[in-house]
């Protein structure tokens, strides 16, 4: 961000503004405001100072591309700020933890030895029991978790296909997560 705008409203006045205008330089005195809050966040999760850089900068786009539907919704513009930095940042190591090599750049077959029966045994009770576990959530909750982080849809996209509000939808994946890891630490000291 260039320049730094002055600014003596308050965030919920800017926001006010914004809405009223329809003028993004109100929002971009917000982004500005707390820029250092998206890249200090960026830098927690993502740990490289270019990633966070980077990372900084699609969220600044995405809040000024997406502020728009958010309407009556932001009371507190830093702390949902902080919830949408912090959701890219987890969906960002969740899809860079699943990428697929470019061929080229695979290695040879011989190069990595093969799991080992135990640790492909392990991987298997734990993937059943996160199974048994999601299956011992009610039906909401289930639901919302599996359209999540299996699906990876939004709390957005998941309230509008099954009629929930955006806080039902957080609060079902909230204690969803909370009932599954209580189940599977239940289930391991046993």
């Amino acid at each position: 961000m260039s320049g730094k705008r002055k600014s003596y409203h308050d965030d919920l006045e800017l926001i006010n503004l914004y809405y009223k205008d329809r003028d993004d330089n109100w929002l971009g005195i917000l982004l500005e405001r707390y820029f250092h809050l998206i890249f200090g966040v960026c830098m927690k999760y993502l740990k490289s100072e270019r990633e966070a850089k980077d990372h900084t900068q699609q969220i600044c786009l995405k809040v000024l591309h997406e502020f728009h539907y958010q309407r009556n919704q932001i009371r507190h513009f830093k702390s949902w700020l902080y919830q949408v930095t912090k959701n890219h940042c987890l969906m960002t190591l969740r899809k860079n933890k699943h990428q697929i090599l470019p061929l080229e750049n695979s290695p040879e077959p011989e190069a990595e030895p093969p799991p080992k029966e135990t640790e492909v045994a392990g991987k298997e009770k734990q993937y059943q029991l996160l199974e048994s576990a999601l299956a011992s959530l009610n039906n909401q909750q289930q639901t919302c978790i599996r359209l999540f982080y299996y699906q990876r849809k939004s709390y957005r996209e998941i309230a509008e296909e099954k009629g929930f509000s955006l806080k039902q939808v957080k609060s079902f994946i909230q204690n969803g997560r909370r009932n599954i890891k209580v189940y599977m630490e239940r289930k391991e000291n046993e």
